[in-house]
């Protein structure tokens, strides 16, 4: 449903971005605003795109960040520095803190307030990371051993409370209640996500309406939360808050569409993590729901034979992989992805043109081409 509304208190209209959760059938039918692969079958190689204008443009503010970060990690109890210093040390591409410092620049804020809320965001989002690797008994991440496998399960729990601690220490500090009802709201909605995954793990029955409402929760709603706060921190209009909630929140399920094609089709040294680890957790993820849904009888067999009983045999990560090409499953998946990317897209249209704009409109399409 399309809504407009009148921006009485800026120079320009802003239309407000309809369909952001499309249905299953919404997004079947929609004319995507990318370029698509001219044949199916093979996932096709995608344009080259990249994060370095955006973090060009934000150099010095992102090396305060990082410098924020490092000062707040530490710690008296010894492990705490060095269990997080581990996942910090890991790299990773800082995204969600580099969309507050954009689109709080974007809004026309000059002060100082942004750094600390970016770093406040990556706090989430590494006690996220933290969490998820023991529940998901994960070993490698970014192409590194995961801090559950070098320290084991409890210490990372716990330092990951640790970073969420700190995460609203940084948010206290700023001292709007605005902010923190944006972002202790996007905490509890990850933890509500992460819970239905757990809940959908194994279950074939699993739609895609559910999976949206999954990854919505888990990776959107912070990707929405780290855009929103750059309104609030320039003093714009609440339409104009919920454009960038609605740009965010798209990227968002683009950035984890992308993530779960990749488990079944990217070269492990890319991605960074090995290949098939949602296959083997049996994780019920896009190109799965859609392999299920068009397969035969013998070949919802094997999912339920793979993912729910968990028997799982030499070959049969090559056997999903090929039914997921018979029935263009990672082709479909890409295609959902590029139209939440140009949803997102079409959520910036009504703000002004500048290096900011253009550097988060290219970050849509590096999340549709990314490998890693």
């Amino acid at each position: 449903m399309e809504g407009r509304a009148d921006l009485t208190r800026s120079k320009t209209s802003l239309c407000s971005p309809g369909n952001i959760m499309p249905s299953s059938e919404a997004a079947k039918t929609v004319e995507f605003g990318v370029a698509l692969p001219v044949t199916t079958g093979e996932h096709q190689a995608k344009p080259r795109a990249s994060l370095e204008n955006l973090t060009t443009l934000l150099k010095g503010d992102l090396a305060r960040v990082n410098r924020l970060i490092v000062e707040r990690m530490h710690s008296p109890v010894a492990l705490i520095p060095q269990l997080a210093g581990h996942i910090v040390a890991a790299g990773g591409k800082r995204l969600r803190p580099m969309l507050t410092l954009a689109t709080s620049r974007l809004c026309g804020y000059a002060g100082e307030r942004h750094v600390a809320l970016a770093a406040a965001v990556e706090f989430i989002h590494t006690a996220t990371l933290l969490h998820d690797d023991v529940v998901d008994s994960s070993d490698l991440r970014r192409g590194l051993a995961t801090a559950n496998a070098v320290w084991g399960n409890k210490p990372s729990v716990l330092v990951g409370d640790f970073l969420f601690s700190r995460a609203f220490e940084l948010m206290v500090e700023d001292g709007s209640l605005q902010v923190l009802k944006i972002l202790s709201r996007a905490a509890a909605v990850i933890a509500e996500g992460e819970v239905l995954q757990l809940m959908t793990s194994n279950d074939t029955s699993t739609d895609e309406t559910t999976y949206l409402r999954v990854i919505s929760d888990k990776t959107a709603e912070l990707f929405a939360a780290a855009c929103r706060i750059g309104a609030v921190l320039g003093g714009r209009t609440e339409d104009e808050e919920a454009a960038l909630d609605a740009f965010g929140r798209n990227l968002g399920v683009a950035f984890q569409l992308i993530d779960d094609m990749l488990d079944y089709s990217a070269r492990e040294t890319e991605l960074g993590k090995s290949i098939g680890d949602d296959f083997r957790d049996g994780k019920i993820t896009l190109p799965v729901v859609l392999a299920y849904s068009a397969g035969n009888e013998t070949e919802r067999a094997f999912w339920r034979r793979t993912l729910e009983d968990q028997e799982q045999h030499e070959g049969d990560l090559a056997r999903a992989i090929e039914l997921m090409h018979r029935h263009d499953c990672l082709y479909v998946t890409w295609t959902r992805a590029s139209h939440y990317g140009d949803v997102a897209r079409r959520a910036l249209s009504s703000f002004r043109d500048c290096p900011e704009k253009d550097a988060l409109l290219e970050a849509i399409d590096f999340c549709l081409a990314r490998t890693h």
